[in-house]
């Protein structure tokens, strides 16, 4: 029986390269993101291999995330596999010089925009007593480093929610799990530095990242083992990087 799969964050990145990864395998989509001239393009691509839906609208706002899982056309109203992969970090500076605007963004996208999906999808994966969800934390959320604080606190309560969902699904039979990759060149430096591309570009310098396909690679294979293993928590690193602030540049 072929699957659907509900994708946040999926114009760019991680999200973007999942998809392609779930399409060559045979797994249909749903395809939620803020621009909707990249949806499209995803789906007249992706298209070619899957059935794809995609949903415009901001995960920030809980009422809009309900109403598109509630609308969901018939054929892809039932989702088994959900990938809260949306996030973001917003600036890097020190607590006391830190944007409160920025903190918003962060707390608002990758804790409260993670929990209110979950919320709308999570009831019918326990009607049906079977769903794989597969959250996309950070080495942030394992460790703080220099200029982390409000960024590294909201991977934090990733991994904190990850365990309490896995603790209170337990006996569901929905799977739950994380991964956590490690420096992944995508445009999450851009954002963070706000379009500062010579700080972006200079992250990456000097060693090689992780490439969004190397994690839709893990995620893929996360997915498919067998329904009595559940990987419950991964992390990812570049060979080059042994932490948040350890990173052979040579």
């Amino acid at each position: 029986m072929t699957k659907t799969a509900f994708i946040t964050g999926a114009t760019s990145g991680i999200g973007k390269s999942t998809a392609i990864q779930f399409a060559l395998n045979g797994i249909n989509l749903v395809l939620c993101g803020r621009r909707q001239d990249r949806l499209d393009a995803l789906k007249e691509e992706l298209g070619k291999e899957v059935q794809v839906h995609t949903l415009n609208f901001d995960i920030r706002n809980k009422e809009a995330v309900q109403e598109a899982v509630d609308l969901l056309p018939k054929e892809f109203s039932q989702i088994d596999i959900l990938i809260n992969n949306a996030g973001n970090a917003h600036g890097m500076d020190t607590i006391q010089d830190g944007n409160v605007d920025d903190w918003d963004a962060m707390l608002d996208i990758n804790v409260k925009g993670l929990l209110y999906v979950s919320k709308a999808i999570i009831p019918q994966m326990v009607a049906r007593k079977s769903g794989h969800i597969i959250n996309i934390g950070s080495t942030a959320g394992k460790e703080v480093y220099p200029k982390g604080n409000v960024y590294c606190a909201s991977k934090h309560a990733v991994d904190a929610i990850n365990q309490g969902m896995r603790i209170d699904l337990n006996g569901t039979g929905v799977r739950v799990g994380a991964v956590n990759p490690g420096l992944v060149e995508t445009e999450f430096s851009n954002v963070r530095f706000k379009g500062d591309e010579d700080r972006a570009e200079n992250v990456y310098k000097g060693f090689q990242p992780l490439k969004p396909e190397d994690i839709a690679d893990i995620i893929h294979f996360v997915i498919t083992r067998p329904y009595h293993v559940n990987i419950a928590d991964l992390v990812v690193m570049p060979t080059a990087q042994a932490s948040s602030t350890i990173v052979d540049k040579n």
